[in-house]
Formats: C-alpha cells, sequence, structure tokens
C-alpha cells in the first residue's frame, strides 16, 4: 500500500467515525434537545452542526477544491437559528459526503498543495488534520449535551453496539 492510499483511508476512518458518533447522539435525542443550549454563553448541537458545515465549505470546498467561498461563520453561532432533527441529520450526511468525496480524489500532490489559512502557509494535509481536531472538539461538546440531556438513557456511541 502506499503512503497516499494509507493517509486517505486514515483519513475518511477518521471523519467517519466522527460524523458516525454525531449521528448516534442525534438520533437519540428529541428536536428540543439538539437546539437547547446549557448556558448563554454555550451553542446549542443544532449551532455546532451549522458550524461544522461552515468549516467543510470553507476549508474544504472553498480551501481545498478552490469553490467560492460565501461563509458566515458568525452566523452560524445565531441564538435563534434551530434545526429540525431531520435537518441536522441531513446537514451532517451531506457535509461528510462533500468532505468524504473530496478526501477520496486528492493525489500525493493535492495533499502537499499549499494554501493560505489565517495567514499561515499550510498544505491541503495540515487543513484535512485541523478540520479533523476541530470536528472532534465540537463531537465532544455534542457528546456531553446528549449526556446531559439523557442522564441514564443516553447510550454511549463509543462501543460499537451488538444487534
Amino acid at each position: 500500500m502506499e503512503v497516499n492510499e494509507i493517509v486517505i483511508n486514515n483519513l475518511l476512518s477518521k471523519f467517519g467515525q466522527i460524523k458516525s458518533r454525531m449521528l448516534a447522539v442525534i438520533n437519540q435525542l428529541s428536536e428540543e434537545d439538539i437546539n437547547w443550549r446549557p448556558n448563554n454563553e454555550s451553542n446549542s448541537i443544532a449551532n455546532l452542526v451549522i458550524h461544522i458545515e461552515g468549516n467543510i465549505h470553507q476549508r474544504i470546498e472553498a480551501g481545498i477544491r478552490g469553490l467560492k467561498d460565501n461563509r458566515d461563520r458568525d452566523g452560524e453561532f445565531d441564538v435563534k437559528k434551530v434545526l429540525s432533527k431531520k435537518e441536522a441529520i441531513e446537514k451532517i450526511e451531506e457535509s461528510f459526503k462533500i468532505l468524504d468525496t473530496t478526501i477520496k480524489k486528492l493525489s500525493y500532490d493535492d495533499l502537499l498543495k499549499p494554501q493560505k489559512v489565517r495567514q499561515n502557509n499550510v498544505t491541503s494535509l495540515d487543513v484535512l488534520m485541523q478540520c479533523s481536531t476541530h470536528f472532534s472538539e465540537h463531537l465532544g461538546q455534542i457528546l456531553y449535551i446528549g449526556k446531559m440531556k439523557l442522564n441514564n438513557d443516553y447510550i454511549t456511541t463509543s462501543i460499537p453496539r451488538k444487534n
């Protein structure tokens, strides 16, 4: 197996795990839970899903694929933004599909292609690794909100369930 294939498979696996766990939590929650905020300074799961969607648009579609960037980052955290459970699931599915499709098409040279992020020169691989870290942080917030709302009814997402 060549290095590029190993890197691509690793990225796809990591993002797949993040997506799977987000969906596993959201599927346990009500619409009210998805839009609930622990306090005024915290985000709801809906805001986090919208934020991840915006991040994928900016970093992957615009940054790696070179499409137009029209992200409204501040709007992603608007307290008035609400999502239905169906919308939250669709946004995750669509966003991670863009991510997967893009990753699968990357060559070794594409992974090393430079771009500017916050005045820093980074590679596309750097961007993908940072997205993985960033999304993992938000996954932690989503898991915590799920545990807060469900208490003892929460079903862990880290241990595969047997059917």
